[in-house]
């Protein structure tokens, strides 16, 4: 099985993207050259050199150590956010699959409701009235991104509960709780496992949105998003504002996105 899993070549890559900017959140205070907050007034809008490698901002910090703990906010984000969303899409999903009938009902109306509004602008409505913190951005956008994998849980569950091994733990008395967790779950994991990886890389991009309109995480702490937010005013003197951030948002997604695609194929 590892064999497979090294020659596919989606998985190993997007594997080796995200493994790399997770290690570089995680050892953010042994690889960050500066602080990321030090303000210096000699070094405004250089451009990568050998001191600064990607540059520095308007207020002369460094943009490198920036962008390296802000690697943490937004990598945090994706997971916590998506964290969230597959733990109230699995309880949902699970519930109205298994039961059915006038639950089902209610369950998917809901969902059908909340698939009504546009979730980037539900998101907008949403943060505009809380407080824009990082736990706050985490919350809302798992509370509004639950829906498909809600969808995706009840037919995995309505594929699977009729199935032989199912009847078989209903026989010997098995209760519905242990059904569901140690039987249909465990079967519907590598789809949902997919879905996931895909809506951590939605996520991540959510967060960069909203902070960029200045609704998401919120200076001084530093996410992609918010040192975008910068390149409006300077991109005609400091194109490095916009390309570092950008290429790192680029690479985060395109390295999920791979991954997602390698775990597609690997179960399929």
């Amino acid at each position: 099985m590892i064999i497979a899993m090294m020659r596919n070549k989606a998985l190993v890559t997007g594997s080796g993207i995200i493994l790399l900017f997770a290690l570089i959140a995680l050892l953010a205070p042994l690889v960050s050259p500066y602080d990321p907050a030090a303000i210096n007034q000699e070094d405004l809008l250089l451009g990568p050199s050998p001191r600064h490698l990607f540059g520095t901002d308007s207020l002369g910090r460094d943009l490198l150590s920036r962008m390296i703990y802000g690697a943490r906010i937004s990598l945090s984000v994706g997971l916590v956010a998506v964290g969230i969303a597959t733990l109230m899409g699995i309880v949902l999903g699970s519930a109205a699959g298994f039961y059915g009938g006038l639950l089902d009902a209610l369950i998917m109306r809901f969902v059908d409701v909340m698939l009504c509004f546009p979730s980037f602008f539900l998101l907008l409505a949403v943060v505009s009235v809380f407080d824009p913190s990082i736990f706050n951005i985490m919350c809302i956008i798992g509370l509004t991104s639950w829906m498909g994998p809600a969808r995706l849980v009840r037919a995995e569950i309505l594929s699977l509960k009729e199935r032989e091994f199912i009847q078989a733990a209903r026989v010997i008395g098995a209760t519905h709780t242990r059904i569901i967790v140690k039987h249909l779950l465990p079967n519907a994991a590598g789809p949902l496992l997919v879905n996931a990886t895909l809506g951590i890389s939605g996520a991540i991009l959510l967060e960069s949105g909203l902070s960029f309109l200045g609704l998401g995480v919120q200076p001084p702490v530093a996410s992609w998003g918010n040192i975008l937010i910068e390149s409006k005013s300077t991109l005609g003197v400091a194109w490095w504002i916009t390309v570092f951030p950008g290429c790192a948002i680029l690479l985060t997604i395109l390295g999920f996105n791979m991954l997602a695609e390698g775990l597609r194929s690997q179960n399929g």
